[in-house]
């Protein structure tokens, strides 16, 4: 794979737009249509640019990759204004399953972070019969409700300050007038040793003006801390996981070195892994956003993962 700077390309070609379950899905594509497909999912407060780097070197490693925005993130759009601003884990799983029938795509990779691991994690646990392999940062992030009640040590409880501070109305407030410099101090905390630059952010945080941007996000937060319900619809499915099922797929997880989020140590995670498993921890000071600081070794460990025995 050839070497590449971090923010080397600025820009995807056009994106385009599919109707899949109850979303209007914008997305970016690379590759060749007939190319075994990769998947790339985003997180909060991030969006499709994690991977713009990602995806091209990935195309001429010869896949098919497929980037979408979120419900409540950039081109995305709810089909109908009745549709419920849900954004528990579930919803965003059914959420991809409903693009991959609406791109026939049948067993495609999937790979993502923060969020997008949470949704790759959940996928691959419920319906691995549609997930080749996975490649997911931070490892396991299957939740529940329950286990969302849980305190934690004091100094962990701190690392989560904006989930209890969502969980107020001033909280949505703030996050509603100044989502900009919201985004910007997760970005600064989350990666303390990458020195992003206005331009970069600005252009991923033109995602967040999405008109379902703030009702997903506070709902995702809110959810976890069991202070709102989901969708009945879903429930069956968080029920699963809420038994934290182990993934059978061949994964590998990525950890940056850096990483100034919340988030699990790799040996407490190692034994979800059931199927073909590696863990990669990737140096040089990368934080949170790993895909966007160190697009190599993430698009490395797409390929890798590919050719797992049993993949």
């Amino acid at each position: 794979m050839p070497a590449i700077k971090p923010g080397t390309n600025t820009s995807f070609g056009p994106l385009k737009q599919i109707d899949a379950g109850v979303l209007n899905v914008g997305y970016a594509e690379a590759g060749r249509a007939d190319a075994p497909a990769v998947i790339l999912l985003h997180g909060w407060p991030y969006d499709i640019y994690a991977f713009v780097d990602v995806a091209p070197l990935l195309a001429s490693a010869g896949y098919r990759v497929i980037i979408p925005y979120l419900r409540g993130y950039g081109t995305t759009r709810f089909l109908s204004n009745e549709t419920v601003r849900n954004g528990q884990p579930s919803a965003m799983a059914v959420d991809v399953m409903a693009m991959m029938d609406a791109l026939k795509i049948e067993k495609p990779i999937l790979a993502g972070f923060d969020w997008g691991a949470r949704t790759v994690n959940i996928v691959s646990a419920l319906w691995p019969e549609r997930c080749k392999a996975t490649v997911s940062v931070s490892g396991y992030l299957i939740g529940s409700q329950d286990a969302g009640r849980m305190p934690l040590p004091p100094k962990a409880e701190l690392e989560w300050w904006y989930q209890f501070y969502f969980a107020t109305e001033r909280g949505r407030a703030s996050y509603e007038k100044y989502r900009h410099d919201f985004a910007k101090l997760i970005w600064q905390l989350a990666s303390p040793r990458w020195a992003f630059d206005d331009t970069t952010f600005d252009r991923s945080a033109a995602a967040f003006e999405n008109p379902d941007h703030v009702d997903i996000v506070i709902h995702n937060y809110r959810w976890r801390l069991g202070l709102v319900q989901g969708e009945p619809k879903y429930e069956a499915l968080e029920k699963q996981l809420a038994e934290f099922p182990v993934i059978t797929v061949p994964t590998m997880t990525l950890e940056g070195d850096a990483n100034g989020a919340p988030h699990p140590d790799p040996g407490a995670y190692a034994k979800k892994f059931s199927g073909k498993y590696e863990h990669r921890t990737i140096t040089g000071g990368i934080g949170h956003n790993l895909p966007q600081e160190a697009p190599q070794a993430f698009a490395e460990a797409v390929i890798a993962v590919d050719g797992f025995q049993g993949a």
